[in-house]
């Protein structure tokens, strides 16, 4: 049954809102543990990132936590001024400044990052590995979708 345009569209946006709801649910879920520890949601994201990738640029950190260069420079500073990382200039590029956790950060993100991966482990867990998989499969699949309108939304 094919269905109508109308209905169709209340169908993307009742999705939109569950998705968003769902998200909103998990996301509280796993930072929680992350704001008992001093960090705000945003310094721990940086912190994962660097834990989970290794040194990024600057810029790139941004990008993946859709964050804008001005947060993401005052959360590096911060972190930096706490010991958790350091900043080093690319050796190829001097436009391009890495960041990077130190012996402290990488030391704090072994003793917190467990903890952090089971409650997200908790908050996904009334999926099943199939549908996890699907899941990844299929939010995927609606990012690059989305991704390919974004330029005709800007006009």
């Amino acid at each position: 049954m094919i269905l109508s345009h109308e209905r169709d569209t209340q169908l993307s946006l009742h999705l939109y809102r569950v998705f968003a709801k769902s998200f909103k649910s998990v996301s509280e879920h796993a930072v929680a543990g992350s704001k008992i520890e001093g960090f705000n949601p945003t310094a721990f994201a940086v912190m994962e990132v660097l834990y989970y990738k290794g040194p990024q640029p600057i810029q790139q950190i941004g990008a993946k936590l859709l964050l804008q260069s001005g947060n993401v420079t005052y959360v590096i500073d911060k972190l930096e001024s706490r010991g958790y990382l350091l900043r080093r200039p690319c050796p190829k590029d001097r436009r391009v400044i890495y960041a990077e956790l130190t012996p402290e950060g990488e030391a704090l993100m072994n003793e917190q990052y467990p903890q952090y991966a089971e409650r997200i482990h908790f908050a996904l867990s009334g999926l099943s590995e199939e549908e996890k998989d699907q899941m990844i499969h299929l939010l995927k699949r609606l990012g690059k979708q989305a991704e390919k309108l974004s330029p005709l939304l800007r006009k």
